[in-house]
């Protein structure tokens, strides 16, 4: 599982040495901690800030600084602070999340459970004046990111009663492990081995589905430590024993909330402590709902530690020596890190575009091939992420989605496409959005900023999120 670092703030992974930044936004939170500090008015200033971190891409943080906007105005009418608490937790959050964007690690602002605890006190500040409001930890990790349907392929009843039971028994000691004081009891083990063979037991070959995804949901809990003494990892827990009743019902495809959390939470360690070599698989399922990782460069925490301070101190001295810098519209990056980009970008789009070409035509249709064209458009996402172009990110990312999906749809076995609801998105929105993807690139190098890519994410979003339920999956077999 990946590694974890020891830091002097209040964070879990590395800040990026080599990501853009997005100065405004980082003056503006100075100048809204003025204001604070002086208890006057810090909403413009902070909204000022949303702006201009909305316009980088830097999606998470553009939610968190709204946030931060709309709980502004009830911590400055606080007149009792140490009473209320609305003043102290907001001076708080602010001041974790100027850290944290001026770390310029996109990942961590969108999966760093720290920071998510800050914008979850200021969302219950907000839910105070604005009934039904509410934020979970994906809405931060998976904003703007789509999502496809997730599938519960049709078993027969009295197999799934069988597992269901089997699931019961094993939930109800580690539900009830928390509530004791001290260590968890020696047999939590052994029922947390249980509920994950049943999570196993239950899936499909369905690429898609459910039952996959949380059976690497609750590894990759069980190896970052969080089960018995997290509440997520019991929610989640529970969640899923309701979804063995809706499957028994005949119920096609999994929860939607429920698949965005389990999918938020998998990902969670992975994009803030990046991967090795024995989480291949899970990597692999991340990248088959758009999700990357960075690899681990070395096999031990020393290792990987100094690895990164080097690193690090060759970047500074580099940008020392130069000090040279591009600006991108409201991002700043570094020129060497620019013109880096620009070389993976180009082979990216290069092999995006062929791959596209070659999709017109279904009666040749190649998963190897889409395979290669998902994991073309990852190495663009990757890299755009790292140098702070979050609009570029998310587009690449969502392609190779895409991609994804086209390759598992693909798939001819009759034994997988008689459960699957794959639906492979078509050539034209692949094509589009290659196209779109190849504007913004000609934009960022003739150093301008790139366009939003709402729109082309948007119809990319459609195209990947279409399906319908497969024959006789609405009614278990006998």
């Amino acid at each position: 599982m990946a590694l974890r670092y020891a830091t002097t703030d209040p964070f879990e992974a590395l800040p990026n040495s080599r990501g853009g930044v997005v100065r405004s936004a980082e003056a503006a939170l100075a100048e809204a901690q003025l204001a604070f500090v002086q208890r006057v008015d810090a909403t413009a200033p902070l909204l000022q800030a949303a702006r201009a971190l909305r316009e980088a891409g830097w999606l998470a943080a553009h939610r968190f600084a709204n946030a931060l906007a709309l709980a502004s105005s009830m911590a400055q009418q606080a007149d009792v602070p140490h009473v209320d608490g609305s003043h102290t937790a907001f001076g708080e959050a602010l001041d974790v999340f100027r850290t944290a964007v001026g770390r310029h690690n996109l990942r961590e602002l969108s999966c760093s459970p720290s920071l998510f605890a800050h914008y979850q006190v200021l969302s219950q500040q907000v839910a105070q004046h604005t009934p039904g409001f509410s934020v979970t930890f994906e809405d931060l990790a998976l904003a703007a990111r789509p999502v496809p349907p997730v599938t519960l392929h049709a078993q027969p009843t009295n197999t799934l009663a069988h597992l269901r039971a089997r699931y019961e028994r094993a939930l109800l000691p580690v539900l009830r492990a928390h509530q004791r004081e001290g260590a968890p009891p020696p047999d939590i083990h052994g029922a947390l081995d249980e509920l994950e063979a049943c999570l196993a037991e239950a899936a499909g070959p369905d690429p898609y589905d459910f039952w996959r995804l949380a059976t690497a949901c609750a590894r990759a809990l069980r190896a970052s430590g969080h089960t018995t003494g997290d509440a997520d990892a019991r929610h989640f827990y529970a969640r899923c024993n309701l979804v063995f009743a809706d499957h028994a019902r005949g119920t096609p495809l999994a929860p939607r909330s429920l698949v965005r959390a389990t999918l938020a939470t998998l990902w969670r360690d992975f994009a803030l402590f990046g991967a090795s070599a024995e989480d291949a698989d899970q990597v692999e399922l991340l990248h088959d709902y758009g999700l990357t990782v960075d690899w681990h460069v070395a096999g031990t925490q020393a290792s990987e530690a100094l690895w990164e301070a080097e690193a690090a101190q060759a970047e500074a001295a580099a940008a020392a020596r130069t000090a040279r810098t591009r600006d991108l519209g409201v991002l700043t990056v570094n020129a060497h890190a620019y013109e880096d980009f620009l070389q993976t970008a180009d082979a990216s789009i290069a092999a995006l575009s062929d791959h596209a070409r070659q999709a017109d035509n279904p009666e040749k249709a190649d998963p190897g091939a889409a395979l290669q064209a998902g994991d073309a458009a990852y190495r663009l996402g990757s890299a755009a992420c790292a140098l702070g172009l979050g609009h570029v990110a998310l587009l690449a990312d969502a392609l190779g989605l895409a991609w994804r999906r086209r390759a598992h749809a693909g798939v001819t076995t009759p034994a997988v496409r008689s459960h699957t609801i794959v639906d492979a998105p078509d050539a034209r929105s692949l094509d589009h959005a290659a196209e779109a993807l190849r504007a913004m690139l000609h934009k960022i190098a003739a150093g301008v900023a790139p366009a939003d890519s709402s729109a082309a994410l948007a119809a990319l979003t459609r195209a990947i999120e279409q399906g319908g339920a497969p024959d006789g999956a609405r009614a278990g077999a006998a």
